[in-house]
């Protein structure tokens, strides 16, 4: 299959969707959508609600493994392109390494497109600009402690949305990692340079992670998660063409920072994004968030390997603590108080 129908079969559903409606029209959607669905049918309990099985382990273990390097491709893409013509080669790139796999091509009900928009705005084109944005003012060891607090920021946008306390493993385990993350940076996150705009920027990203993370369980367990981040990506690249497409355009990106992308957008947003949505599906968002405490260890682990970089004591301590929340948030989730009516 030749590239030219491939693209005909990724962007058509998603062009056509975006020209019939325009842009107002989507925006109108997702708050129509959001004002007659209840929170709690937009996002799910997971299909597993016992412990991780190892197909859980292998997706939690592989995308932790691919974003531990995603700090690193995004610094060195910054050395020759803007933020923005990042995001937007990032997105595009994702999208179209996800349409060479046949079930990301699955049709969807034209019901979840307003669905699918929001986690393009909120969990895709957002983030991609904000963190490019925020790297340019605080150093990597700040947007990673920060990035730390995506699975508190999900874990409470699930149970105000599901109108239920979580499980006493689950919270443990996500106060103990949090401990861990925080044990394990501070000593490099202490005299970083930091600006506050860039702090407020990736707390902006980190709440549009924890929206779309709940939100894509239900339409992850439907449609499965490379067909709806697929059109996510694609409909974020529409968002982002105007401003990110044209930079990308003008700009004249080094080698380094053209593999960086390259491999930032194929693997680190398309495979990856897909492979964490389908452990959302699997183990529901909460549970799912685990992703971003195994991340730091990740980066450990590659800054030992190939930058010969020592490891401190509280890293290891951090390391032990993240490993104990781990075990408690893979076990059966234990103690959930029914749902609180609603009036």
């Amino acid at each position: 299959m030749g590239w030219a129908r491939l693209g005909t079969i990724s962007w058509t559903g998603t062009i056509s969707w975006a020209r019939t409606i325009g842009w107002t029209g989507t925006i109108g959607r997702i708050v129509t959508t959001m004002r007659t669905t209840s929170l709690g049918q937009m996002t799910a309990e997971g299909t597993n609600t016992g412990s991780f099985a190892p197909s859980d382990w292998g997706l939690l273990l592989a995308t932790a493994g691919i974003w531990g390097s995603s700090f690193l491709w995004i610094s060195i893409g910054l050395e020759s392109l803007s933020p923005a013509a990042i995001a937007f080669v990032r997105l595009a790139l994702g999208g179209i390494a996800l349409s060479l796999y046949p079930p990301a091509r699955r049709p969807v009900d034209r019901e979840a497109w307003p669905i699918i928009a929001l986690i393009a705005l909120v969990g895709n084109a957002g983030p991609a600009v904000l963190y490019g944005m925020a790297q340019q003012r605080v150093e990597s060891s700040v947007a990673g402690m920060i990035t730390a607090t995506t699975p508190l920021c999900i874990l409470a946008i699930s149970i105000l949305m599901l109108r239920r306390s979580p499980g006493t493993n689950q919270v443990r385990g996500l106060l103990v990692g949090f401990a861990g993350v925080i044990t394990m940076a501070t000593p490099n996150v202490t005299g970083a340079d930091a600006q506050p705009v860039g702090v407020a920027l990736l707390l902006v990203a980190v709440f549009g992670y924890g929206i779309s993370s709940n939100v894509t369980v239900p339409l992850q367990q439907k449609y499965g998660g490379p067909a709806v981040i697929m059109r996510a990506l694609f409909l974020g690249t529409l968002v982002l063409a105007p401003w990110g497409g044209s930079e990308a355009i003008r700009s004249s990106p080094t080698r380094n920072s053209l593999v960086a992308v390259i491999i930032l957008g194929v693997v680190g947003t398309g495979i990856a994004r897909a492979m964490s949505a389908s452990l959302g599906g699997s183990t529901g968002a909460s549970r799912a968030a685990l992703i971003g405490y195994i991340v730091p260890i990740v980066a450990i682990v590659l800054g030992v390997v190939f930058r010969d970089e020592t490891v401190e004591a509280a890293e290891i301590a951090g390391t032990v603590l993240i490993l104990c929340g781990a075990f408690l948030i893979s076990r059966k989730q234990l103690d959930r108080r029914p749902s609180v009516p609603t009036s």
